[in-house]
């Protein structure tokens, strides 16, 4: 397959460079000093099981240089996202799909709004990478996943010869039989460990132990599990300590990219997380009192790192 990444960040690089190690022909889209040193010195992954370097590796900062592909996994950012849809127009083809990687619920409509609801897919990943360099990628412990799936949950020839193609990369890869399951799943995971974390500027091991933030996180995730029901989302009704679960199972040193973002001052994917728990529970008349005070709590910050509020 033909395959572009749209955005070789953690998420982009680290599966990309999977797909180019087994062979099949990848274009990273990758801007700046990092775009410079995947064309000088490859694309480098390091991983525990050793480094993949792809070299050469085929890398633009210009989608139109790439051509026409057969699917785009797009690793940008959520708030990217429509920029995004509109610059890769030049990678499709009546017969172009797209995947996105993004955490949160929403990342395939605001695709769709852009390209047309046919050429996208509801997707989602896993994976504790991130760049360290340029060109430079570090995956750290084995939690390596993807999944994708039709919108409308219907078996297709593309999303079959996709998962070949990461089965062939050796990446854990799945079509679930309900992709909007699969997608809340995730988000009832991050949302609440990202908000909390954010808010309190601590990891893991400390929001997950200490009484009084443990409660937060449980009550966050019940505020999602109330607002995905309302919405006709089927989650299980073990969901939250099943999720509770993988939050104890994490590295007590463990945080978001959302918790990273903000404790550095840069524009995070707060509206994302947060905020659409706010404004979905808001369309669907559900109360979300506790992520609306993460979200509220945040904002300030958020809207300065956007340079949108003189604060």
């Amino acid at each position: 397959m033909r395959i572009a990444i749209f955005g070789t960040g953690g998420a982009g690089g680290y599966f990309g460079a999977q797909l180019a190690r087994a062979g099949e022909d990848v274009t990273f889209i990758a801007r700046g000093e990092h775009l410079q040193a995947i064309r000088a010195q490859g694309l480098r992954l390091e991983t525990p099981q050793g480094e993949i370097v792809i070299q050469p590796a085929q890398a633009t900062d210009d989608p139109a240089q790439a051509g026409a592909v057969d699917v785009v996994l797009v690793g940008v950012k959520t708030w990217q996202l429509k920029d995004a849809a509109r610059a890769m127009r030049s990678l499709m083809t009546p017969e172009t799909f797209v995947v996105p990687l993004q955490n949160g619920v929403e990342a395939s409509k605001h695709l769709s709004e852009v390209l047309g609801e046919s050429h996208v897919l509801g997707g989602l990943c896993g994976t504790i990478s991130r760049v360290v360099g340029p060109g430079r990628i570090l995956s750290l412990g084995e939690t390596n996943f993807i999944k994708f799936a039709e919108l409308d949950n219907r078996p297709s020839e593309r999303t079959r010869r996709l998962l070949e193609a990461f089965q062939r990369a050796g990446v854990r890869a799945e079509v679930p039989a309900d992709i909007q399951v699969a997608m809340w799943e995730k988000f009832i995971f991050v949302a609440p460990y990202g908000g909390v974390g954010a808010v309190t500027r601590s990891p893991a091991g400390v929001i997950r132990t200490l009484p009084e933030t443990r409660r937060m996180i449980e009550k966050a995730m019940r505020e999602i599990l109330s607002v995905a029901r309302a919405r006709h989302i089927a989650l299980a009704d073990g969901i939250v300590l099943k999720t509770m679960a993988l939050l104890d199972a994490l590295d007590p040193d463990s945080t978001t990219s959302l918790q990273r973002d903000i404790t550095a001052g840069r524009p995070s994917e707060l509206e994302a997380w947060s905020g659409a728990v706010v404004r979905l529970g808001l369309e669907a008349s559900v109360e979300t009192p506790l992520n609306e005070f993460i979200y509220h709590s945040l904002l300030p910050q958020e809207l300065r790192a956007r340079g949108r509020a003189n604060l």
